[in-house]
């Protein structure tokens, strides 16, 4: 473009410009925050040092708790500072780390919820090949491969947005850097860049939850067949609220990644993209931990412990 300048930081956006409004913003951002890092905090110290809590399950769960708080951590922080102070500014390694991060954990997120409902369905539907199938190695196996996977999608995607020249705009209407928002500021053809982001959200979040939903089918299916009233009942209490949280993050997603960049209100994609970046990791140690009677005996007795020791 003729007369233009290459950009080297962007501005971040605000909910609103309204001091009182901000501050309200960036307190319920930091109690969503603190929430967040003291629940996951709970499950990983629990699930650690609670010799009975060393299965499979568990072993997912703890994972999940330190992904969850890595997470969260990549968009809050600075969101509250641009609520809270005049200091909007991120710079280009700053935003491309922001991608990658994002891309990153929220691609785990996906993948590491699939592996859970597969790891409930073996559980639940066949129960008797569960520490065959489910064995330490074949775990961690799954979990590595998670995280190398979601490393390699992030990175090639951060790479393929900044290769494009961004010279219209600096101000990302966002409080975070999302791809998005960047490719409405690029003054490159980003036709491919909407083309491979459809084509990868299709395929990585309409695959896991399509693969997510039959898990829960098949232990819905089993679990109506079982003759205890109770036992149903504390089944479909403990999926439920595993189908919901999946079931936002992923339509929340589809909302942001799934429709062209041109038809996208500024606002109203703020608030969604909270309920992928945000309420997930919020939720799940709500859903797994307070909802769990195994990790509330587990606490009651490090507490119990903690106790005994401490009147010695």
């Amino acid at each position: 473009m003729p007369n233009s300048t290459t950009v080297t930081e962007f501005l971040l956006t605000r909910f609103s410009d309204v001091w009182e409004y901000r501050v309200l913003h960036a307190m319920l951002f930091l109690q969503m925050y603190f929430a967040t890092l003291l629940g996951n905090f709970l499950i990983v110290t629990v699930t650690t040092f609670d010799k009975k809590l060393h299965t499979p399950m568990f072993f997912f769960l703890r994972n999940l708790s330190v992904l969850d708080m890595c997470y969260i951590s990549v968009t809050i922080p600075k969101a509250c500072v641009i609520f809270l102070l005049d200091n909007r500014v991120i710079s280009l390694i700053g935003c491309a780390s922001q991608i990658f991060f994002v891309f990153m954990f929220a691609c785990a997120e996906l993948l590491f919820l699939s592996i859970m409902a597969h790891d409930r369905y073996v559980a639940i539907c066949q129960p008797l090949h569960y520490p065959m199938i489910m064995n330490p190695r074949v775990c961690i196996q799954m979990t590595l491969t998670s995280v190398l996977s979601s490393m390699g999608y992030a990175a090639f995607h951060t790479a393929n947005t900044f290769r494009l020249s961004f010279c219209r705009s600096n101000v990302v209407y966002q409080f975070f850097c999302d791809i998005p928002s960047l490719l409405k500021l690029s003054c490159s053809d980003t036709l491919s860049n909407e083309i491979l982001i459809f084509i990868s959200a299709v395929v990585i979040a309409g695959g896991c939850f399509a693969f997510i939903t039959m898990s829960y089918i098949h232990i819905f299916s089993t679990v109506l067949k079982l003759p205890n009233r109770r036992e149903r009942g504390k089944a479909f209490s403990t999926c439920v609220p595993h189908i919901i949280v999946v079931t936002i993050f992923v339509t929340s997603v589809a909302a942001i990644y799934l429709k062209p960049t041109s038809h996208s209100p500024m606002i109203q994609d703020m608030i969604t993209s909270v309920f992928y970046s945000i309420v997930p990791p919020f939720l799940n140690p709500i859903i797994y931990s307070l909802r769990n009677k195994q990790i509330k005996e587990a606490v009651k007795r490090i507490m119990s412990k903690k106790l005994y020791s401490g009147n010695r």
